[in-house]
């Protein structure tokens, strides 16, 4: 578990981690480099959940020997898809990373929302859910892994 006391916002204590597969973690259906490290030592705190429709039928692949839970979606209702799976683990427990509109309801949903913007782009509208936004996904891991840096960037 993670847990952060945003002074004049909220408290999280999150036991989840859900993060969209290509264009937040992945690259053209390839993990991005430097990510298994992160994702290990964030199984240690949050169960890992990656949520996909697996666009280049590569994420079991690229995900082998990584300590988390992949979820392959059909192509229609994305967005919906993944909000009810973020409800379903209880969203105010569930930190989320994403990058595109089919991303908008699960940030939106989840106790903390992480909007990336990599290689890929993202969807403009999305900074209107996202608690907030990170240039890479590293960086995005990397507040997860420092606590403290959350708190700097959110409170009041």
């Amino acid at each position: 578990m993670i847990a952060i006391d945003i002074p004049g916002y909220k408290k999280i204590k999150a036991e989840h981690l859900v993060l969209d597969f290509n264009g937040t973690i992945a690259v053209d259906g390839k993990l991005i480099y430097g990510l298994k490290e992160q994702l290990e030592l964030l199984s240690h705190k949050l169960c890992i959940h990656i949520i996909t429709a697996d666009t280049f039928g590569t994420v079991n692949k690229e995900l082998e020997g990584i300590a988390c839970n992949p979820m392959t979606i059909p192509v229609s209702d994305q967005d919906m898809q993944k909000e009810r799976y973020v409800s379903g683990l209880g969203s105010e427990r569930v930190i989320a990373i994403g990058n595109g509109q089919n991303d908008v309801l699960m940030l939106r949903k989840s106790a903390l929302g992480i909007m990336v913007i990599q290689q890929e782009g993202a969807f403009g509208k999305l900074f209107n859910d996202a608690d907030i936004v990170c240039f890479s996904i590293h960086d995005a891991l990397d507040l997860l892994l420092n606590p403290l840096r959350v708190i700097a960037t959110m409170r009041k």
